[in-house]
Formats: C-alpha cells, sequence, structure tokens
C-alpha cells in the first residue's frame, strides 16, 4: 500500500472513557429518527468485506457468525458487506441476484435481531462493478489477449494485407519503450495493470445501456432485501465501482448520463427512484458517496456538496462519506493479479495507516463531511449524515457530532478490532476496549481475498473448544467473547 512520504508514525492514543452515567447522557448514545431511520443509537458499522461466501455468492456459517458478533456488541446498526446485484460469477462475494440468494440473507438478519436482542438495525449495501481482468504477462498479452487493428499496422508501417501473426511477431519484438508508441493508452494500461472496463466505454452495448438496466438490476435486489428481513439497503455509490464511476468528474459520457454535474447524477437519482419505488417509502434507502475522489481530475469540494444535497432533496434517508479508494492510482499489481484500489493515494485515503503524514490517519474525512453536511443543511433539509474515518475513542466521535461532522458516526476498522467497542462504551468499561492499532493488517488480507481477521484477536484463545478457525487453523474467524462483569445485560 502507498503510503505518505513523511512516514511519520502514529498512535491511536484515546482520551478518557465515559462512565456509564456519562456514556448514557451522550449525544452519541441518543436514538435518531428521521423519516424511514430510526436508531437506539448514533453509531454505525460501515460495510467491511470478511470474504467469507461462497465462491457462489452464498451466505456461509462464517458469515452468520460474524454478523453475529458484531451485533453482540450492540451498535445501532451494521451495513452488511457489498453485496453484487447481478447473478454473475464474482468469488467469495456474498450476491443478491436472484431470488435463490434470499434465504441465505434472511439468516443473517435473524441471526442479528437475535444476537442484538432487536436493537442492532441491518443494512445490506447493494454494489455494481464491471470488469476488471487480472494483469497478464506482456508476451502473452502481445501473443493472445491484443486486438490488432490498423493503427498497429500503420505504426509498424505495414501494409492493411499483412497477416495478424506477422504483426504479433513484431510487436513482440520490441521493448517497452518502442511499444509505448505503437500501443494505445488503454492497450499500454491492459498489458502494464489488466484490462478495466469504465462507464465511459459507451462503445460496448453493455456499458452504454447502464442506465437501461441498472435502475431494475438494483431495484429488484432492494426487493429481495426487504424480503430478506434487512431493515433498509445502502446504495454504493462509491470508491472504483460502477455508480461511483458516473458521478465522477472523469464522466464524460455524451448520452445525458455523463459531463456536468447535472448529468453524472442522473443515474444515480434514477436507481434511487426506482429503487424507491420498489420498497415503499417506509423502508430505509440511503448511499455511501465519496466526499472527494483524491485523484487528479476527479471529483473535490467543490462537486460533492452538490451531489449530497440532490441526494438528501431526492429523499434518501441518510447519505453516508468515504473518500478515496479509487482504481486510477492503482499500484501496478503482479502478473496474474487484477489491481486493487485501495494500493494508491487514493486508496490511502481510505484506509490511512499508522504511518502517514502531518495530517495522521485519524479522522481525514471529517473536515469534508462537515462541508457536505453544511450544504445539506444549507438547503433546508435535516438528512442524516454517517462519517466515518479513523474513529476509534469516545472523545473523537462527541467532537464530531458537536462540529457538524456528522450525525451518525462509523467505526469500521475500530469495530472489527472490538466488536464490543460499543458495549464496553456504554458500560463505562470503554478502558477495556481492544484499540485498533491501524496497521491495515485487515486490508493486506482483503487485497488478498483472504478471509480478514484483525492481528489483536485472530491469535487469542486459539484453543477455545469449538470456535472457527481460517482453513490453515492459524488464526480464529470471530474476536473473543467478552462479559462484563460475567454479564452481558445493558444498564436500564
Amino acid at each position: 500500500m502507498w503510503r505518505p512520504p513523511q512516514r511519520i508514525k502514529w498512535k491511536a492514543s484515546p482520551g478518557p472513557w465515559p462512565s456509564a452515567q456519562q456514556a448514557a447522557g451522550s449525544p452519541l448514545f441518543q436514538p435518531l429518527h428521521y423519516q424511514a431511520l430510526s436508531l437506539a443509537t448514533r453509531t454505525w458499522v460501515p460495510a467491511m468485506v470478511p470474504w467469507r461466501a461462497t465462491d457462489e455468492g452464498f451466505v456461509t456459517a462464517a458469515n452468520i457468525e460474524w454478523y453475529a458478533r458484531f451485533a453482540s456488541g450492540r451498535p445501532g446498526a451494521i451495513v452488511l458487506e457489498a453485496t453484487g446485484i447481478r447473478d454473475l460469477p464474482s468469488g467469495p462475494l456474498l450476491r443478491i441476484g436472484d431470488d435463490r440468494f434470499v434465504p441465505g440473507l434472511a439468516q443473517i438478519a435473524q441471526a442479528v435481531r437475535e444476537a442484538s436482542d432487536g436493537e442492532t438495525r441491518l443494512y445490506i449495501q447493494l454494489i455494481d462493478f464491471l470488469s476488471i481482468r487480472r494483469r497478464p504477462e506482456p508476451q502473452r498479452f502481445l501473443e493472445r489477449f491484443l486486438r490488432i487493428g490498423p493503427h498497429h499496422r500503420d505504426a509498424l508501417q505495414l501494409a492493411a494485407s499483412v497477416d495478424e501473426q506477422t504483426v504479433r511477431e513484431r510487436l513482440l519484438a520490441l521493448n517497452e519503450q518502442q511499444l509505448a508508441l505503437v500501443l494505445t493508452a488503454r492497450e499500454l494500461e491492459a498489458m502494464r495493470y489488466g484490462e478495466r472496463e469504465r462507464v465511459t466505454d459507451t462503445s460496448k452495448a453493455a456499458i452504454a445501456d447502464l442506465p437501461q438496466t441498472l435502475p431494475t438490476l438494483f431495484a429488484n435486489a432492494a426487493r429481495r432485501a426487504r424480503d430478506a428481513g434487512f431493515d433498509g439497503v445502502e446504495l454504493h455509490y462509491a470508491h472504483a465501482y460502477t455508480m461511483a464511476s458516473f458521478l465522477s468528474a472523469l464522466n464524460t459520457r455524451t448520452d445525458g448520463y455523463g459531463g456536468t454535474p447535472e448529468e453524472r447524477v442522473r443515474l444515480p437519482l434514477e436507481v434511487y427512484r426506482a429503487v424507491r419505488q420498489a420498497v415503499g417509502a417506509d423502508y430505509v434507502v440511503g448511499c455511501r458517496y465519496l466526499a472527494e475522489e483524491c485523484i487528479e481530475g476527479g471529483n473535490t469540494l467543490s462537486d460533492t456538496p452538490y451531489f449530497g444535497v440532490e441526494f438528501a432533496r431526492a429523499g434518501m434517508d441518510f447519505v453516508s462519506l468515504s473518500r478515496g479508494g479509487k482504481f486510477d492510482d492503482a499500484k501496478q499489481p503482479k502478473p496474474g493479479h487484477a489491481a486493487y484500489p485501495y494500493t494508491g493515494p487514493s486508496g490511502y485515503e481510505c484506509m490511512p495507516q499508522y504511518v502517514s503524514d502531518e495530517f495522521g490517519p485519524f479522522g481525514r474525512n471529517r473536515n469534508a463531511a462537515r462541508t457536505i453536511r453544511s450544504a445539506i443543511r444549507a438547503a433546508g433539509l435535516d438528512t442524516p449524515v454517517v462519517t466515518a474515518g479513523g474513529v476509534f475513542d469516545f472523545q473523537a466521535a462527541q467532537a464530531m457530532l458537536a462540529d457538524g461532522s456528522a450525525d451518525i458516526v462509523g467505526l469500521a476498522r475500530q469495530s472489527l478490532a472490538d466488536p464490543d467497542w460499543f458495549l464496553k462504551v456504554r458500560t463505562g468499561n470503554g478502558a477495556q476496549v481492544r484499540v485498533c492499532e491501524y496497521t491495515n493488517y485487515c486490508e493486506a488480507l482483503d487485497q488478498h481475498h483472504e478471509v480478514v481477521t484483525c492481528q489483536l484477536w485472530d491469535r487469542l484463545d486459539l484453543g477455545e473448544p469449538g470456535i472457527a478457525k481460517t482453513p490453515d487453523g492459524k488464526r480464529r474467524l470471530t474476536p473473543p467473547r467478552w462479559l462484563a462483569d460475567g454479564s452481558r445485560s445493558l444498564p436500564d
């Protein structure tokens, strides 16, 4: 993963933890009600992909145990991992592109209700993504995958009648500098990084038709989520994926769905309206989008407040803010591996590490979120804003609510380090919190599509009877249980 050149080492040092009485009076642990959204507390576990599904996208016992474990800590809400809306192979990522996935997802919803005694709301993040291929060996790319066209013959000064095999042989004889003069920028990218579709590839019928196909795909997925017992859906409009790409300033489509901010937000709004029509006004529908893309030519705070206002005005029940995490500046993968959108500078902004710059890894999204929330409020709208990013302590969470950076505070890596953060803080046991060290051990596992755990707990109590472990038997799949004074009961 990319790191800032300053290489300043930061340590997560929580301030004073509250007593149970102080926590009870804190805004963080007060309810929030807005339209269909109703939370017991203003705490939120953002979507994280733990790679526990089957290769066919079905729920496993490990998925159910994972979410039940988070729910036992009683956050206000949990967002289920990014779940694919198409019925297409996508590896061990959960899917919701067909009714056959509903029974398994319903088991997760039921497990969360039982583990939290009905307190924690469960939303599911719905995602669409375009094709990305593994980086090929250059020789294999030139021999097999490159589509030979007239521009190659022209650059090589070959007659139009020269056969394809001869063109490939001539290309194979070139060094990389020479190839850069013959191949197009996209062909070079495909050779160096792996071929990747973009929403601007409108010469492909499936890409051109996305504005016609996606609203129905998202709407059908949302209907299945409601059937499965989820409390709502979060539309994934963030990071490196399809809907974020429509919002991006790099979206230059000329069909009315790219170019100006009004055209770039058009499809995300049409998707939302289709989903709302499918599930009704009494069902929670929100989205997650980027406060800043953090890439050259991408969306900045001159673009994104407008989107927040439009989402709020359309009637969304919440907007959740992230940042960065794009393919555009990702590190070159090894041959045989696909590019991973969290390896470049924008990826760092999404998941900053303890080795950082003068701003540090904590709360990097906070100022941008405050700007977007202020724009929403200035438009006369009260849509709750969920803000996450390097939050690990009670004091910072309190401050975010106080200064207008958030209405709901999201804790992702900190909740992974200790799913009981919420329960421990509420009961005056904050000093027992297992504080995230922001080493991004979890991110490294995610990058390789290995089951995600935390280094702070995955080797604790490995001899405990009946615990589930990774296939190699070296890591536990869920954190050890925590009991406060032998009891998990909450104060009245």
